[in-house]
């Protein structure tokens, strides 16, 4: 059994729907996932864009997500933070969700959302912690993880892409 992670609003390598990027309400899609591993403890969420001009770019570290739970409703963001688990300081500089927002004219970009469980119930991280650092805390106790790939792209001022 292999860990599997779904979304409601896209599939594997389908673009991400507008809302939830910076072009729309900026809120994270809603997750569900399956068959954890023995000895999950607690989920690690992140997204990255790997096509950002500057390298890897962070928009999301959701963690201490309880191992019980098989989902995460839409709707987190800077604005709405959980109180159920933790969220890192994304490379936006801000804590919990920032979406898709690639440079207008660019091509597609690939928005990579992996669920990982770790066999820790939490993770040792100051409130101040980056993206970045979470995931560097979680590698010791990484059990498994499942990748979900979205695309997103902006339209020129013009309307174009």
């Amino acid at each position: 059994m292999t860990l599997k992670l779904t979304s409601s609003v896209f599939r594997q390598g389908d673009d991400i729907p507008k809302k939830f990027t910076c072009d729309g309400d900026n809120v994270s899609p809603p997750f569900s996932w399956s068959r954890a591993p023995d000895g999950t403890r607690s989920f690690l969420m992140v997204c990255d864009d790997p096509d950002a001009p500057g390298g890897i770019f962070r928009h999301w570290a959701a963690f201490d997500i309880p191992g019980d739970w098989q989902e995460l409703k839409e709707g987190y963001s800077v604005a709405s933070l959980a109180s159920d688990f933790k969220q890192a300081i994304n490379d936006f500089g801000k804590p919990g969700y920032s979406g898709p927002c690639p440079p207008r004219g660019d091509k597609p970009h690939r928005y990579h959302f992996r669920l990982i469980a770790l066999s820790e119930p939490s993770l040792l991280a100051a409130s101040s912690a980056t993206c970045l650092e979470v995931i560097t805390l979680a590698t010791p106790y990484v059990l498994e993880f499942a990748e979900l790939v979205g695309h997103y792209q902006r339209q020129t001022k013009h309307g174009r892409r």
